[in-house]
């Protein structure tokens, strides 16, 4: 038999209305009697029902934030900490509050949103990342959800709310710093090719070498995860070519931590034999050593401009789709140096 608010209010001896506050966290109602409710809300097994909370209220004030499917990346990666402060931040300035979700794999992610979404559990969700084939962005699209991604979408780019940086732009300046200082054997260490910022930034690292007739080295391209230890494996292979980068471009600080202790265990120094730039200008890049010079894509703003894009599409269902792009700007510190022919 399905237990009901009438059932709890008769044995915590209160009002059904009072029930209905503590499952709405109402400030009005003493913590004492919270407890009271709750225990036994828990000893008859009752759950509030979702559904019908949101029906009443039309709207939950939570974003729903969906994050990459493995919790490695997630939790030491500084990248997403930082957007996630962002989108802390422009959602406070509404007073939104997030609800993350994320899975062991894809599937459970994916499973996990539409909980979410059939649950009313969330007025709208944030994509903290942007896949070649995302079944999460399908899902959303297909139930006329509101949703914002950060990254750019790789279908119907035109129709889905996003924010993002100019990657192949950045990453073609980048390269176009290190053809600057006289290189030519420059590598490039990505991420997954499963990922739109790894697939644009790709493309600005070949559109600078096309231009600046460089033939592309298929051999000076690797495709690691983002973590420390992606970069170090990638350098590790590059570094037993018979004929070796003379410098490297990496998509992300974290990884560019693990090329940074590579080269070190194997006697390479930054920047006398080999120049290194990375990308995202985390804290951990100007405490590095040598200090990274990194491109600064300014991710708290992309997590701030996120939020506040979403709940314009909440709280107005004809505010019409933005494809906000946030600067981005090439900060030099010591891990680059002109290219020394003699030794090369």
């Amino acid at each position: 038999m399905t237990v009901t608010i009438k059932d709890v209010a008769k044995l915590a001896n209160v009002a059904p209305s009072t029930v209905s506050r503590v499952i709405a966290n109402n400030p009005r109602i003493s913590e004492a009697t919270k407890r009271k409710v709750k225990q036994v809300m828990e000893e008859l097994g009752y759950h509030p029902n979702l559904n019908a909370r949101s029906l009443s209220s039309k709207t939950t004030q939570t974003i729903g934030l969906v994050m990459p499917s493995s919790g490695d990346v997630v939790f030491q990666n500084p990248f997403f900490s930082t957007v996630l402060q962002g989108i802390s931040e422009g959602a406070h300035e509404k007073k939104y509050a997030l609800q993350m979700t994320t899975g062991r794999s894809e599937q459970e992610t994916f499973e996990a949103v539409i909980e979410m979404v059939q649950g009313k559990r969330v007025d709208g969700m944030i994509l903290l990342h942007s896949k070649v084939e995302d079944q999460v962005i399908m899902y959303l699209r297909k139930m006329d959800f509101p949703f914002v991604v950060i990254g750019k979408p790789a279908k119907y780019t035109e129709e889905i709310a996003h924010v993002d940086n100019d990657n192949v732009g950045a990453m073609k300046e980048a390269t176009d710093y290190l053809i600057k200082l006289g290189h030519q054997q420059i590598a490039f260490i990505g991420g997954s090719t499963e990922l739109m910022v790894t697939v644009d930034r790709l493309n600005g690292y070949k559109q600078a070498l096309e231009e600046a007739y460089i033939p592309i080295n298929e051999e000076y391209i690797k495709h690691e995860e983002f973590l420390r230890e992606g970069g170090q494996e990638a350098v590790s292979e590059l570094m037993a070519l018979p004929q070796r980068p003379t410098s490297l471009l990496v998509v992300d600080d974290f990884m560019a931590l693990g090329v940074l202790n590579k080269l070190d265990e194997l006697g390479i120094k930054v920047p006398e034999d080999i120049s290194v730039v990375s990308f995202n200008n985390i804290l951990l890049s100007e405490m590095s050593k040598p200090p990274l010079t990194s491109m600064d894509i300014n991710i708290l703003k992309l997590g701030v401009e996120a939020s506040r894009s979403l709940i314009k599409k909440i709280e107005n269902s004809s505010e019409p789709t933005k494809r906000i792009i946030v600067s981005h700007k090439l900060v030099e510190r010591s891990s680059c140096s002109p290219l020394n022919i003699s030794n090369n």
